[in-house]
């Protein structure tokens, strides 16, 4: 279940206080790799005022379950690249599997190999287009990289699934006020995720300075 966000809106969700939506879905994996492989399927638990749960259904190898959880491990001590060689052997080993190429893409972003961190991305929503994690961080990356247009296109995919996914929310309004200069777009999505969060100071000032430079709109 994905906690509330941080003011921090490009911290990597594998940071967070509680399981990101990717590891839950590993862990609820079989323990026996099939002997034909097929796309997983993401399933999106949605509990309203709450958040989401990602399930994806596959079969692994108890190999596989425990590499991964060492990567987790790994990366909470900032031991970036053990971690990262780590899910490199899992996403070869399991490339059906859309979870672990997530957090790689994530780590990758961290080390500043946005390119790398694209392509896992992308190999992730080639498995499960609408994976909700995936599209947040790859508006990100496409946010960095200059392509505001479609770093806006993949957040609204990402709202489409779940629309109280803070994160990609607060992403979106911050990229149509600072980028692409659509203030209505920022004023909404500032005030929708002003409405699922209990406090952020930040946006709340961003919100009223946006105003002031709207006109003073209400």
């Amino acid at each position: 279940m994905m906690p509330a966000m941080t003011k921090n809106q490009f911290e990597p969700v594998w940071r967070s206080a509680a399981f990101i939506g990717a590891l839950v879905a590993l862990l609820t994996l079989g323990a026996c790799a099939p002997a034909t492989r097929q796309p997983t399927q993401v399933k999106i638990e949605i509990q309203d005022n709450v958040g989401f749960t990602i399930v994806e259904e596959a079969g692994i190898s108890g190999e596989a379950r425990e590499r991964y959880q060492v990567a987790h491990s790994l990366f909470a001590q900032q031991r970036f690249v053990e971690g990262i060689a780590l899910l490199e052997q899992l996403v070869d080993a399991e490339p059906e599997l859309s979870a672990p190429r997530i957090d790689l893409a994530i780590a990758y972003h961290q080390q500043g190999d946005l390119e790398l961190a694209e392509q896992n991305l992308r190999a992730a929503l080639e498995q499960n287009p609408t994976h909700p994690l995936a599209l947040n961080e790859l508006g990100i990356i496409y946010r960095k990289t200059g392509r505001f247009d479609e770093a806006r296109s993949s957040y609204e995919k990402a709202l489409a699934v779940y629309p109280g996914f803070h994160s990609a929310r607060r992403n979106l309004a911050v990229l149509c006020d600072l980028y692409l200069g659509d203030a209505q777009c920022a004023l909404d999505n500032y005030e929708a995720y002003m409405e699922t969060v209990a406090e952020d100071p930040d946006v709340a000032i961003w919100m009223a300075d946006l105003r002031n430079r709207s006109g003073g709109q209400e």
